[in-house]
């Protein structure tokens, strides 16, 4: 990679949209808004629709997280980036790494990163750790139509596997809510088995969509590295520049476990090195 560029240029991407995933909100991007903005990028951490509210609000009440609905989420997001002057980076963590991928392949963004990301459709790699980590939004049929959440316990598993107890209870009481439990059951580990296309679909072949990277980590319980090594795979057959790293030692708590800053440096380097790049073979990195 060549040398950082500090700051926005006077032609490229000025903005930085952070889309969070299952489980949190846009609090768990504090630490990465306050790194751009000193870089001097405007960043948006857009919400899904009714999650605008804080952390303690949804859950003394989750019944907005159930009825919260992928395609007015998606349509929402679509919204938040057209509103943007210059095409801005996407960057995605979990279920947001996905939505990032959708984006992208609308057509919206000058790079797109996901992390950690959850699959797009197609991606049939559930290894054991995944299917633990998501067991307890799984282990009953009714739980489609409710809020889930974790325990404690579970979020260390799933989440926070790299932190001692003391620091993953301070993650999991600042940050943790619950999750649609449809968006787990339809998109999830079942969603390859449903006929026809589901919101998840993207074009893989598609060469005009914007470069895109996957960060993985190589410690992540609930989105392993063979999960976003197949997602990124996927690509292959795409002219547009698409890229793989793992970190090794990182948990699925990446961009707000100790060492977040090299995460978040590599993500926002790498994606303005290739926003506006031309069409380029897929490689792994």
């Amino acid at each position: 990679m060549s040398t950082a560029q500090t700051g926005p240029s006077s032609t490229g991407p000025d903005t930085v949209v952070l889309v969070h995933g299952l489980w949190v909100t846009p609090r768990s991007w504090e630490h990465w808004v306050s790194r751009y903005e000193a870089r001097g990028f405007k960043v948006l951490t857009p919400a899904y629709p009714g999650f605008e509210i804080e952390v303690e609000a949804l859950r003394a009440d989750p019944s907005v997280i159930a009825e919260c609905s992928i395609t007015d989420t998606i349509d929402h997001l679509v919204a938040v980036v057209e509103s943007v002057e210059r095409p801005p980076v996407i960057m995605g963590h979990s279920f947001g790494g996905a939505l990032t991928q959708m984006l992208l392949a609308r057509g919206l963004g000058a790079a797109g990163v996901a992390i950690d990301s959850a699959p797009t459709e197609g991606v049939r790699v559930n290894p054991p750790s995944q299917v633990k980590a998501l067991f307890p939004a799984l282990n009953n049929p009714a739980k489609r139509h409710q809020a889930v959440g974790f325990t404690e316990k579970q979020f260390h598993y799933a989440f926070t596997n790299t932190l001692d107890e003391a620091a993953a209870k301070e993650a999991y009481d600042r940050y943790a809510i619950a999750a649609p439990g449809r968006w787990v059951w339809d998109y999830g580990l079942i969603a390859n088995f449903k006929p026809g296309h589901q919101e998840t679909w993207v074009d893989y072949s598609n060469d005009e969509r914007a470069p895109l990277l996957f960060i993985a980590g190589g410690e992540d319980n609930i989105m392993p590295p063979s999960v976003n090594k197949s997602n990124f795979k996927k690509y292959k057959k795409s002219a547009a520049v698409t890229e793989y790293v793992l970190f090794e030692g990182r948990s699925h708590w990446t961009c707000a476990e100790p060492g977040w800053e090299e995460i978040a440096d590599h993500a926002l380097d790498w994606a303005l090195e290739h926003s506006g790049a031309g069409s380029d073979a897929a490689q792994p990195r």
